[in-house]
């Protein structure tokens, strides 16, 4: 059976609208400008051949997928794959009087980017660690006093993180890398090793992965592979012995003692502080060299190079005893020019050391036929006497 719907009475003071006074106008043509959000949406259908449903429903599954993505509360701003690492129980009894002893990336939940990590990507883990930590979510839920504690190490370690000199003082005192370099290959990791060619470079090229981080010149060449030309060696040694580092160490500088507003107290303390900066600068590019030292003399490439030159010394000391034919031909041809031209110059100078010959002999000729008319006419003289 049909449901009867009954509309509602109209209002008392309405009125039909009157017919418009003036006409429609004119359909006028006009140029569209290609640009804008919907231009780009018609230009997105047309590339993908796509309709407005289909459009609209890859426009939906995109929105959802972001706020996958974003699903942190960080007002729908991309996390960047950062700050959700598990935190170590350690990191709960962090003193934060004790800030330089602790790992700012670490704390921050970056330990798998540190200097690596993007300022928006330190800035998305401090966010979410302060969203986490805060002493006023905390407030209610432990009665621990150690979170307020944690939560000043969160924000020291944002404040030396997110100033570019402050982070730059402390990548060069990560201990993370510090560890490392305790760790790097010595010379009796090779013993036995000497012909294992995938060791070597499987043990050295972190390492100075690792150490190019601190180069100022860029870009650093890598240590390569075993097939790599003499040319490209000899480049990455040279680099490597010229190694221009900015490392510094300021970070471990000692602070003056608190509450002393002596002078003298601070002269020193500045004073010892750049002693010991350069003591340690000196002692780290002593360890890179002696590094470079260690890898130059357990380089197969090295031993390969040699071998090369070797045998190509020896091919020409063979080919230079044995010529082809048609480089015989030709010594024997360029001998006997040689042997014209030099018979030719012979001839020559005989012709004119004869030509010479005959007229120092017609002048000696002359000269006695001279002489003897002298004594002649002298002797004619003496007679007439």
């Amino acid at each position: 059976m049909a449901t009867v719907t009954v509309l509602p009475a109209l209002p008392q003071n309405w009125a039909e609208p009157s017919s418009p006074a003036k006409s429609i106008s004119a359909l006028v043509q006009r140029k569209l400008i290609p640009a804008g959000s919907a231009y780009l949406a018609h230009v997105r259908r047309a590339i993908n051949n796509i309709s407005f449903e289909e459009y609209d429903k890859q426009i939906e599954e995109d929105r959802k997928r972001l706020e996958a993505l974003n699903g942190d509360g960080l007002n729908g701003e991309d996390d960047l794959g950062v700050g959700d690492e598990e935190e170590s129980p350690d990191l709960a009894l962090l003193d934060p009087k004790e800030w330089k002893k602790q790992d700012h990336y670490q704390v921050l939940g970056l330990s798998h980017l540190r200097y690596k990590a993007a300022p928006e990507q330190i800035k998305i883990a401090h966010r979410k660690k302060v969203l986490k930590h805060h002493p006023d979510k905390k407030a209610g839920l432990s009665h621990s006093t150690n979170d307020d504690a944690f939560f000043k190490c969160i924000q020291k370690a944002h404040e030396v993180l997110a100033n570019i000199e402050k982070r730059r003082q402390f990548d060069s005192v990560d201990p993370h890398y510090l560890a490392l370099e305790e760790d790097v290959p010595t010379a009796a990791d090779f013993k036995g090793k000497a012909n294992d060619i995938d060791f070597f470079f499987k043990e050295w090229a972190p390492v100075y992965e690792m150490e190019a981080r601190f180069s100022k010149a860029t870009p650093v060449p890598m240590l390569g592979s075993f097939d790599d030309p003499k040319e490209k060696v000899e480049a990455f040694y040279d680099f490597w012995y010229n190694f221009d580092s900015w490392r510094s160490f300021e970070y471990l500088d000692k602070e003056v003692n608190e509450g002393s507003d002596s002078r003298d107290d601070k002269r020193y303390t500045e004073k010892k502080n750049k002693s010991e900066r350069a003591r340690r600068k000196k002692e780290d590019t002593a360890r890179l060299r002696s590094l470079v030292d260690l890898t130059l003399s357990l380089d197969p490439r090295i031993k390969r190079i040699k071998q090369e030159e070797k045998e190509a010394r020896e091919a020409k000391k063979k080919n230079k005893g044995g010529n082809t034919a048609a480089e015989a031909k030709a010594k024997v041809e360029e001998e006997k020019r040689k042997a014209e031209e030099e018979a030719k110059q012979k001839e020559e100078a005989e012709i004119v050391a004869r030509a010479e010959a005959k007229k120092a002999k017609a002048a000696a000729a002359n000269a006695a036929k001279k002489a003897r008319r002298q004594q002649r006419a002298a002797e004619t003289g003496e007679g007439a006497s």
